[in-house]
């Protein structure tokens, strides 16, 4: 990326403003600075509305082109539940929720759309009221009608959703609980990459401990807030990183504590040992509290087997 100094003539305008000015729009200078393509002075900036100064060097990415709307594509869905104003599908690990570069047609979303009418809001995004990474697995809610995306959309602002995940982490967790409220913004240097940092968002994950393996814990966490990647650098934070996370751990070496079974098990699994496993929620259309839970996936669920096995249970 090739930076422009800002020139005195510029200088004190928002960075979206100056932005816009060099790639066409504000809208695709706030979604630039979003996605974390835009550096100033090296590092990823941090919100659109900050002013730029004299001299400062900015450069930035062009981002790729998304259709305007997703596309249909027949794929088998796990359907947890569904009637006309929602459905909930459990998401297999390796499944973005909606279409992204290089995911313009393999996404949740272009699935769905094959499978049932969403709501037309949303662009490429219909019906999406929230998402889980691509290599996590579980339970998501999304709207079939435009009353169902309003209230379900204003349940998350108000963080009145109940969200729970099982998460299998390294290390033992020596509290049998507790609350880790730390705000999480983009990473200064590597922009596919969060962190726990000043200036950045509200984020609270609570946790509490399910079973303590050797130098392995399997933990529940709740969702207070829905940061992008919250759990993965609230944990990683804490300094207990997620089994099998890519970005925010790494492999730990336990083959004198495990034997050759579980050691396999671990070198593995493929992307982070996290799953949504339930969701609660006020129905958009008869205004109940509904509540829906799925198990985790197989090579989650094989590993914990192992564990307990090798903890003299089951």
């Amino acid at each position: 990326m090739e930076a422009i100094e800002v020139s005195a003539e510029d200088a004190g305008q928002r960075l979206d403003q100056w932005l816009a000015a060099q790639v066409g729009t504000r809208s695709k200078a706030q979604r630039m600075v979003k996605m974390g393509l835009v550096l100033v002075d090296g590092k990823v900036a941090q919100a659109a509305k900050i002013p730029v100064a004299l001299g400062q060097q900015i450069s930035f990415e062009l981002p790729p082109s998304l259709p305007e709307r997703a596309v249909a594509v027949e794929h088998p869905l796990d359907v947890v539940y569904e009637d006309e104003s929602i459905i909930l599908v459990n998401k297999p690990r390796g499944v973005v929720t909606h279409p992204s570069p290089g995911h313009n047609e393999d996404s949740l979303v272009n699935y769905l759309l094959h499978h049932t009418e969403l709501t037309k809001q949303g662009g490429i995004r219909p019906g999406i009221v929230h998402r889980i990474d691509k290599d996590t697995s579980g339970l998501l809610v999304i709207a079939k009608n435009d009353e169902a995306q309003e209230l379900l959309a204003e349940q998350f602002r108000e963080h009145s959703i109940e969200r729970r995940y099982l998460a299998l982490v390294w290390g033992e967790m020596v509290q049998p609980l507790g609350m880790i409220d730390q705000p999480i913004g983009r990473h200064p240097k590597e922009r596919k990459k969060f962190a726990v940092r000043q200036g950045g968002k509200r984020a609270v994950t609570h946790w509490r401990r399910i079973k303590s393996y050797r130098k392995l814990t399997l933990i529940e966490c709740r969702l207070e807030t829905g940061r992008t990647h919250q759990i993965r650098v609230h944990l990683a934070h804490l300094g207990h990183p997620l089994v099998g996370d890519p970005l925010y751990g790494r492999y730990r070496d336990l083959s004198r504590i495990y034997g050759s079974e579980i050691i396999s098990a671990l070198k593995s699994f493929k992307g982070q040992a996290l799953h949504a496993t339930s969701l609660g929620l006020i129905h958009p259309a008869t205004s109940e509290e509904v509540y829906f839970e799925v198990p985790p996936p197989e090579e989650l669920a094989h590993l914990i087997r192992l564990l307990d096995e090798d903890n003299g249970e089951g």
